[in-house]
């Protein structure tokens, strides 16, 4: 596993109530959709998407549009905010056994899925926000408490857009699983839940590890926190390219790690040719995994 890396609002109130309302109207929303590929599973057997379409327009009301740089034309998703496939997840989240969260480095799944997922929150920027809203993409964002407390209402506005923000820690340390005991990773570990909880309206459930090393004391603090599982990765986009650790392109199931820094627009853009070439539906991975 590579090491390298570098330095929510709580899910809509009405979600469910939504889904009910919307369940006799959504056949024939669907109905009169010109593309048929498009055509969601049923709205309480799969996660709903956070974005895109009139199902998810209705769930996500009053969502901010942040206008942003244009999308180039080779990228850009065909029609506006088209529906959105609907997937019945094929994985099952493994449950915290013997004290010790999970650890996820890819998602094994036959669905034609990627995850992006977003860390740290050093760079900071209008663009970005105008960006993620111009790709459609719903994102996991790893916050480092210590990099976002300047302001923590920059990423109130990806959560608007249907992003979750997970839990980085207080402090990133990259040395923390060989420099800190126990002890003193669960204080970072929950100085970043209880902060995110006060900010954002919601508990955290997935941790990425500073640098991406962990340890059986991470493990174990993770689950203590109330963490459902340690998210790493196989590819990145960096410096306007993509990475791979296995393979020359995207495959289903990837978790794609990114990162909150000058160059975003052009790691965004990366990531998005490589997931339309591979032909991959952007998922968010809290909603695929059952803990959004």
């Amino acid at each position: 596993m590579s090491k390298e890396h570098q330095p929510a609002l709580p899910a809509h109130p009405g979600r469910r109530a939504a889904l009910g309302l919307l369940g006799a109207s959504l056949a024939a929303t669907l109905g009169a959709c010109s593309a048929p590929e498009s055509t969601p599973e049923s709205a309480e057997a799969t996660p709903a998407s956070r974005s895109g379409g009139p199902l998810s327009a209705a769930l996500s009301a009053g969502r901010s549009n942040v206008p942003g740089p244009a999308v180039p034309a080779a990228l850009r998703r065909p029609g506006s905010k088209s529906i959105r496939h609907g997937f019945i997840p094929d994985f099952k989240l493994p449950p915290i056994q013997h004290g010790l969260a999970p650890v996820l480095t890819r998602i094994e799944t036959k669905h034609p899925v990627v995850f992006l997922t977003i860390d740290d929150g050093v760079t900071r920027t209008p663009e970005m926000v105008g960006l993620m809203a111009d790709y459609d993409f719903p994102a996991s964002i790893f916050l480092t408490r210590n990099f976002v407390q300047a302001d923590p209402g920059f990423f109130r506005q990806f959560a608007a857009q249907g992003s979750l923000v997970e839990n980085h820690t207080v402090s990133h340390n990259v040395n923390m699983v060989s420099q800190m005991g126990y002890q003193q990773q669960l204080a970072e570990i929950n100085g970043m839940q209880d902060y995110a909880r006060q900010q954002f309206g919601r508990s955290p459930t997935l941790f990425r590890p500073p640098g991406g090393a962990y340890s059986t004391a991470m493990r174990q603090a993770v689950a203590a926190a109330g963490l459902k599982a340690i998210i790493t990765w196989e590819a990145k986009s960096n410096a306007g390219k993509m990475d791979y650790q296995y393979g020359k392109a995207l495959r289903p199931g990837d978790i794609v790690l990114m990162h909150f820094r000058p160059e975003f627009a052009a790691d965004l853009a990366a990531f998005r040719a490589a997931q339309l070439a591979a032909g991959l539906e952007v998922v968010l991975l809290e909603d695929f995994l059952g803990v959004a």
